[in-house]
């Protein structure tokens, strides 16, 4: 029973941060949201059982995105446009109509779930069963799982998750540079 609670509790403050994300109008405060929302799904992850995935989501989702954007909405100008602009976003949404409707289509032939005649429950998950220990020592199938038989996979992720900090960084870094007295000063590229 409170089980069931929690899962509910936890999914209406998600939907509810969601709404709010859309609605909002303030920077800072959609970032902030979106922090907010971020802790409330690795919440539900850890609820699921996979403490995996609610570590990464904790650490990237609420941590370090919440941290790159605050860096960037600070090191930026405030710009208002102050003629409305006369964009249709009929392209745009035409291209993701398209695209979720391919996407859709492409679930079509996926296996449903827990379905015992899927490809990976025939082949993958029966040599993880009964090898994982034998092969990495770990006993915890999904650790092993993670950090051995898919540890170039998690090392990739990483390595693309901290390369994408490090260009914002640099980028937000370029916009400003030093003068002789060591007080930062504005570069004007449109110059």
């Amino acid at each position: 029973m409170i089980d069931l609670l929690l899962n509910i509790s936890l999914l209406a403050f998600l939907a509810i941060s969601a709404i709010a994300i859309v609605r909002m109008t303030n920077l800072f405060a959609s970032i902030m949201l979106f922090g907010i929302f971020s802790l409330l799904s690795a919440g539900m992850f850890v609820v699921m059982d996979a403490a995996d995935v609610a570590f990464t989501e904790a650490a990237v989702g609420a941590g370090i995105s919440t941290v790159l954007m605050l860096a960037t909405l600070a090191l930026t100008k405030d710009h208002h446009e102050k003629k409305r602009s006369e964009h249709r976003p009929w392209l745009p949404l035409a291209v993701v109509t398209v695209t979720g409707g391919a996407l859709v289509y492409g679930t079509v032939d996926i296996s449903h779930f827990g379905d015992p005649l899927a490809p990976a429950q025939m082949h993958v998950a029966p040599y993880y069963i009964e090898q994982s220990i034998v092969d990495t020592g770990v006993p915890n199938m999904v650790t092993a799982i993670l950090a051995s038989y898919r540890g170039f996979d998690t090392l990739g992720e990483v390595v693309v998750v901290f390369t994408a900090g490090v260009a914002v960084l640099i980028l937000l870094g370029s916009r400003r540079r030093k003068n002789g007295s060591g007080i930062d000063k504005e570069v004007d590229h449109d110059a």
